[in-house]
């Protein structure tokens, strides 16, 4: 299972009823946070999920309304005497923009470790999860994610017995071990079938439609995607400054074949979401408006 929940929805300013941009997931006792905009840590709190599992957190770009939380969480992760690696990931200069922000958090009981994003797509694996960084358009350097849960192929035990696997390398057969004893190289996919289908939540926002979200959007069983702008006037305003409409983020999940949207990222400015939804679902039937807190638990598909 896989917990998801929209922490923030807000872009440029936090309002006294919206924080500021960040995506948290939980699975498998470890957390996975993408942006970490003012308000992130009480966003946290709001919810009742702790800050301890936090083991990777993943910055679209270098906004104040992306990043402008991270002091404060790394000084209370601190406080909670953290002493495990966190890994941060973002684009080029993540090291040199974080070590600025750490002037008021200079000492941590815990590393850092930095991955810097090289090229238009890159590919991570920690704590289960598979993260493709692709770049998007915005007026600086900046990223989506595709969070990826794979799933094994179900254990085969009539495999395991045909080729006369010992019983007692069964177990960590299954959990991904390749084994030699006896001169006989032991592999996964000798008792494993095929692979079964995982869960995919794609997120992106900040950026003008372009083709690299289509292709990481696709099959995404929720895609979480910028609706700067829900008024269609605003359509000059959002080209100008490389942000989208809610129709626009529509004909994306629509051309993906995601299974559901939500909006996020709103402007200040826009107040009822809801009001644009009926536009919005005319293109995608499956979309929502993003609120903060907004949360969902993804379970594995029965077979």
């Amino acid at each position: 299972m896989l917990d998801v929940c929209l922490l923030g929805c807000g872009g440029m300013m936090p309002l006294p009823r919206r924080w500021l941009t960040a995506l948290m997931t939980r699975y498998n006792g470890s957390s996975l946070l993408i942006d970490c905009g003012e308000g992130t840590q009480v966003a946290i709190k709001e919810k009742g999920w702790s800050f301890k599992p936090i083991d990777v957190i993943c910055f679209t770009h270098y906004h104040g309304d992306h990043i402008s939380g991270l002091p404060g969480l790394l000084l209370t992760m601190g406080n909670a005497d953290r002493t495990e690696p966190l890994t941060l990931i973002g684009p080029k200069g993540l090291e040199r923009v974080v070590n600025a922000l750490r002037v008021i958090a200079p000492e941590l009981p815990f590393p850092i470790e930095y991955v810097e994003i090289n090229g238009p797509e890159q590919v991570f694996e920690y704590a289960g999860y598979r993260i493709t960084a692709f770049k998007v358009n915005h007026n600086v350097l900046c990223y989506g994610y595709r969070l990826e849960i794979l799933r094994q192929g179900r254990f085969s035990p009539e495999r395991a017995r045909e080729q006369d696997i010992p019983l007692k390398l069964w177990n960590p057969l299954q959990k991904g071990e390749t084994i030699e004893q006896d001169g006989r190289v032991y592999t996964p996919d000798m008792v494993l079938g095929p692979a079964r289908k995982g869960i995919t939540v794609t997120y992106t926002t900040d950026t003008r439609p372009t083709d690299s979200i289509v292709k990481h959007a696709s099959g995404a069983d929720l895609f979480i995607c910028e609706g700067m702008y829900g008024e269609e006037d605003r359509m000059d305003k959002a080209k100008e400054h490389k942000h989208m409409t809610f129709t626009e983020a529509a004909v994306l999940a629509r051309d993906a074949g995601a299974r559901e949207l939500w909006l996020t990222h709103y402007s200040p400015s826009l107040i009822r979401p809801d009001d644009y939804m009926d536009d919005v679902r005319a293109i995608f039937p499956n979309a929502f408006p993003g609120k903060d807190g907004k949360s969902v638990d993804m379970m594995f598909e029965e077979e």
